[in-house]
């Protein structure tokens, strides 16, 4: 549309006979817009008729958890426009409003422009956190949005009780629930646990059904200086003390806490997160214990924890057989908190998951989850079974990983490190077999890339960091399965959009990723291998690694252990079928944190450190790789990484043929989310980890050099050092003058 100024309506059906102006009234004034000139796009919502366009202000939705029960495809879907906001008489507030919420508690967020480019969270912080809201079935909600501040309000009318639908209530250790001020009306309440084996629990007719109480009395003084050194999330709450209840057979149920006044009513009811209580019930037994699926000779036993199961069973198949399984009803371990089944030499090689019965928060029913190990070393064609192999059997250990040893670098300062690829390194590589293009073999053929690699170690790089090589969750594993473009991608100009047209049709279904989707921390990627099953892409790895020592490369593996690709009962959630709600770091409400990007893991709960320290031995010991890159360390504690350092330096060459002490660690040390600022626990970030010999990235030196940063949009035109800052000028402001621009390359040089 051309630039000017213009007045519109919206017409229905082609005539004026239904027409809406301002702020959606039936034959209203005409709606004045002031165009700049290009595209433009009116957007008319039928349900308030309230007609609107991008020239305008932005286009406002309400991206969350409440989406999919308003008709949106998915929950967190910014583009979906059932949350379409409306800035009716263009006053500078949005609002929005439903009754079609079933009652519940929910998050959202403000997005413009139907994406997550710009968004808003609590307190109209840019990408801040989630908004906690309850809902009432049949009762209207509406939410305002104020565009000068970025903060959403939102009003429920008949809200249900505070903490409906949440969990709230924090049981931090056997005898000490947290219960936060401001749930409910504190003042002289009293508190009940509430504990239900068959999920029954509910508030009917102003009272709780489904179990009889457990009296829980508030301690004077709150929570102790130890108890908020463990949480200090948490200060502020009330301390209730849990007397003469057997911690662990609860955890096991259904929780809730209620609240009532003096005349007893209900004021707020909640469910209960456990990590807390479970760390302290467990963990140092738990800490002595190999979990998964260890050997003694050929005999394999299989360890899975779960403290929160009702009953576990371990469920078999022969190698490649389908058909009903071989069930393993498994022994329960009070002190640990895990299930064992010892088995026979029959069981070597056998594909199996766990059945795991289990109260799960998310669903709020018990679940029998069927649920492949979280510390799976070997697993079959896209995951759907764990397999049990023995890391230590020849079968799986290739001549050029047994005889080649690791190339040494003395100093850590003297690392050039090349960050690879493991598929691209060889995809269209047609001096490569075909069979081998994108898996860990290539690395072992004589190539135009493995001459590239020999050259480049002749020039001085010494060390190769592999993109996420651990089993992902989004790659099609078949390799006769992957989607490819269809397309003659050379065909289209340089200049042309059909390439990426072409490539994104199939990207969900081809066979690349980046990879930073964790689905099994400690089993080489599938779709990587040629052959995907049990320990054969084990051996295919070894070979990968084998094959870069031998040219003079150290390796080393990028690490993700911040986050997995799902939680609660998706196909692809692992860890939180087997303990829902303890490894996938919770906010105050209950919700998953998404700071990452996805599901958020909680490295801070013990048990999730273990798995952490575990996986990290078993890529050191098992696979003789030289170091690790930790994806977004500073959601990691300086705990967890001195953990790890700890248990590398314990590794020797007589005793496990690798020196621990040798192996380097470095991250990227970055201060967000919900853990900025050591909210939660001290950080793994930059100054944080002296004389820990841990590295991070260094932030400060790649803006001076690069210009710009690429976490802030607005400074896509600054230069740096080495895109000629001061010297040759792009002309643009943001660089300032000639003078200003010298000034700033003499600070960052």
């Amino acid at each position: 549309l051309p630039a000017g100024d213009y007045e519109y309506k919206a017409a229905i059906n082609g005539s004026w006979a239904i027409n809406y102006g301002a702020n959606g009234a039936p034959d209203g004034s005409n709606i004045a817009v002031h165009h700049a000139g290009g595209p433009i796009t009116f957007y008319f919502d039928p349900r308030t008729n309230i007609v609107q366009s991008t020239s305008e202000g932005p286009i406002v939705t309400l991206p969350g958890s409440q989406q999919s029960e308003l008709g949106c495809a998915a929950d967190w879907s910014p583009d979906c426009l059932a949350t379409l906001m409306a800035d009716g008489d263009r006053d500078g507030v949005y609002e929005f409003a439903t009754d079609e919420l079933p009652t519940g508690a929910y998050e959202l967020k403000v997005a413009h422009g139907l994406s997550w480019t710009e968004n808003y969270g609590a307190d109209g912080a840019p990408g801040g956190a989630n908004i906690s809201f309850s809902a009432t079935e049949g009762k209207v909600t509406t939410f305002r949005y104020t565009l000068a501040t970025h903060v959403l309000e939102v009003v429920s009318v008949d809200p249900p009780l505070p903490g409906t639908g949440e969990l709230r209530a924090h049981w931090i250790d056997a005898t000490t629930i947290a219960w936060p001020a401001t749930l409910g009306k504190t003042d002289r309440a009293a508190y009940q646990l509430y504990s239900a084996s068959d999920a029954a629990l509910a508030v009917a007719d102003g009272d709780v059904s489904g179990a009889d109480p457990i009296a829980l009395t508030v301690i004077d003084g709150g929570l102790t200086d130890a108890q908020l050194a463990r949480f200090p999330a948490l200060q502020g709450y009330l301390a209730l003390r849990v007397k003469d209840a057997d911690a662990a057979a609860l955890v096991r149920t259904q929780l809730a806490v209620a609240q009532r006044d003096t005349a007893g009513a209900l004021t707020a009811f909640t469910g209960v997160q456990i990590p807390g209580v479970l760390d302290d019930l467990y963990a140092a037994a738990l800490d002595e214990v190999d979990l998964g699926v260890t050997f003694s000779g050929r005999k394999p036993t299989f360890r899975l924890w779960a403290p929160t199961a009702q009953s576990a069973a371990l469920l078999t198949w022969n190698a490649g057989a389908s058909g009903d399984p071989v069930r393993h009803d498994a022994a329960w371990d009070a002190a640990s908190g895990t299930w064992t089944v010892k088995g026979g030499k029959d069981l070597k090689g056998d594909e199996f998951l766990w059945e795991v019965r289990v109260y799960a928060p998310t669903t709020g029913k018990i679940e029998t989850n069927l649920v492949t190990d979280p510390y799976s070393t070997a697993l079959t064609l896209n995951s759907e079974r764990s397999v049990a192999i023995d890391l230590d059997d020849k079968a799986w250990q290739p001549k050029i990983w047994q005889k080649t040893t690791s190339p040494v670098v003395e100093k850590s300062v003297d690392r050039a490190i090349y960050e690879l690829h493991i598929r691209d390194f060889s995809i269209s590589d047609e001096t490569v077999p075909a069979e081998e293009r994108g898996t860990y073999l290539a690395f072992d053929e004589k190539s135009a890339g493995t001459d590239q690699l020999r050259q480049l170690a002749d020039a001085g790089i010494n060390t190769v960091h592999l993109l996420p090589s651990f089993d992902l969750a989004t790659i099609e594993e078949d390799r006769a399965a992957q989607a490819v473009p269809d397309c003659d991608l050379a065909s289209f100009g340089p200049a042309s959009d059909q390439q990426q047209a072409c490539v994104q049709a199939v990207a969900d279904a081809d066979g690349f990723n980046w990879g930073y989707d964790p689905y099994h921390f400690s089993t080489p990627e599938g779709s990587y291998a040629v052959d995907a099953n049990g320990g054969a892409r084990v051996g295919e790895f070894r070979t990968m690694v084998g094959s870069l020592h031998d040219m003079g490369l150290q390796v080393v593996l990028d690490q993700v252990f911040n986050h997995t690709a799902a939680s609660g009962q998706a196909g692809t959630s692992v860890l939180d079928q087997v303990v829902p709600g303890y490894y996938q770091r919770l906010n105050a409400a209950g919700a998953v944190e998404t700071s990452t990007c996805c599901q958020n893991v909680a490295t801070e709960h013990l048990a999730a450190q273990k798995l952490m320290v575990d996986s990290i031995v078993t890529w050191a010991r098992d696979y003789r790789v030289d170091g690790f890159r930790f994806d977004l360390m500073g959601h990691h504690s300086t705990t967890n990484m001195q953990a790890i350092r700890d248990a590398l330096d314990a590794l020797t060459l007589k005793k496990d043929g690798v020196d621990g002490t040798a192996i380097y660690l470095y991250g990227e040390g970055w201060n967000f989310g919900e853990v900025a600022n050591n909210a939660l626990f001290e950080q793994a970030t930059q100054g944080q980890l002296g004389g820990t010999g841990i590295g991070t990235f260094n932030d400060r030196l790649r803006d001076a050099v690069h210009g710009g940063s690429p976490v802030d949009g607005s400074s896509t035109f600054r230069q740096g050092f080495g895109t000629g800052l001061g010297t040759d000028p792009n002309g643009n402001p943001i660089n300032g003058t000639t003078e200003q621009a010298l000034a700033d390359l003499g600070h960052e040089t």
